[in-house]
């Protein structure tokens, strides 16, 4: 395999876990610290169909751009409103490893799930298990690729300082799976620390989203361009406007052919014309229509939990 092959498969997953709630709803434990939670004025069965419906239509306008989508339903018997966003519980990487990680609310404690963990392991090529959700009892979280944004080219995990990536924690990850930290602060224009990195930026395969005007300390700020540009990538900075409209909260994934950004449909209509044009040099800009799951705080990033993991030849399983 070449490097430029390598590279490519590195930052851009073909495949992904999803999960299908059913009863869904802005998450009352996690308000005090998610600027970007807002209310819904609808009644919860209403809500949670129409977050369900949203769902759907994004899992299938994936399949139909050719990635593969492993889908899970949440029944919602375990009081997981916030289910439908897998990516801070789990994370796979090259190497054949999975991370499981400590969440901050006690209730998105609950999303982790056994038979997610093992399909992968059926699936795809699996040689470790790394479980950190046991530091949970010493207060510390790290709410995984929200808390991170993972760099697997550079092997960096840049991380905004929060509540939700504990230090001590995001050392352990590292050590573990050999990544360099980069941690910083962020803020948004009312002086209100951002609570996830994924909301702040989106690093893709040869280019990267970033809202370098929330990162007050000057010279953090060059530090985040000067890493991701040494690595041959466009920087795209995005406003805090833009930010607010969930366009840093992307994923770069790999399709039938060709690589895609997935975002919003609200997200992609805050790029500007040139932006877009950046970004399409190397991936077509995919927008999923969510906004009813938006009210939670999050965007179409934190739906999206990538399989950085080999398949097992003949093994895995079809798309459910």
């Amino acid at each position: 395999m070449t490097f430029l092959a390598a590279r490519n498969l590195l930052q851009a997953p073909g495949a992904v876990v999803m999960i299908r709630p059913h009863a869904f709803v802005p998450n009352p434990e996690t308000r005090a610290d998610n600027a970007f939670q807002t209310h819904a004025n609808e009644d919860a069965a209403a809500l949670a169909g129409r977050a369900r419906d949203e769902h759907d239509r994004a899992v299938a306008t994936l399949r139909g751009h050719g990635v593969t989508v492993h889908v899970f339903d949440d029944d919602g018997s375990r009081d997981t409103p916030d289910s439908v966003f897998p990516n801070n519980w789990f994370s796979t990487h090259p190497g054949c490893q999975v991370a499981i990680y400590p969440m901050f609310a006690a209730n998105r404690r609950r999303e982790r799930r056994a038979d997610v963990i093992e399909m992968l392991k059926r699936s795809y090529r699996v040689q470790e298990v790394i479980d950190l959700s046991g530091l949970e009892e010493d207060g510390l979280a790290l709410e995984g690729t929200g808390a991170m944004v993972l760099d697997h080219i550079g092997r960096i995990a840049f991380t905004v300082r929060s509540n939700r990536a504990d230090p001590v924690a995001l050392e352990r990850f590292c050590t573990h799976f050999a990544y360099e930290p980069i941690a910083f602060d962020a803020v948004d224009a009312a002086g209100r620390a951002v609570y996830h990195t994924n909301v702040l930026m989106c690093i893709a395969t040869d280019f990267a989203l970033v809202g370098l005007d929330m990162i007050p300390d000057a010279a953090r700020r060059d530090v985040v361009v000067q890493r991701l540009t040494e690595t041959g990538r466009t920087v795209i900075p995005l406003s805090p406007a833009q930010i607010g409209e969930f366009a840093g909260n992307a994923i770069e994934l790999t399709g039938a052919g060709s690589r895609i950004l997935a975002l919003s449909q609200r997200a992609a209509s805050a790029l500007t014309a040139a932006q877009r044009q950046e970004i399409e040099r190397s991936a077509r800009i995919v927008p999923l229509d969510v906004p009813t799951i938006e009210h939670a705080g999050g965007s179409v990033r934190c739906m999206i939990a990538g399989i950085h993991l080999s398949p097992r030849p003949g093994t895995q399983e079809s798309q459910s």
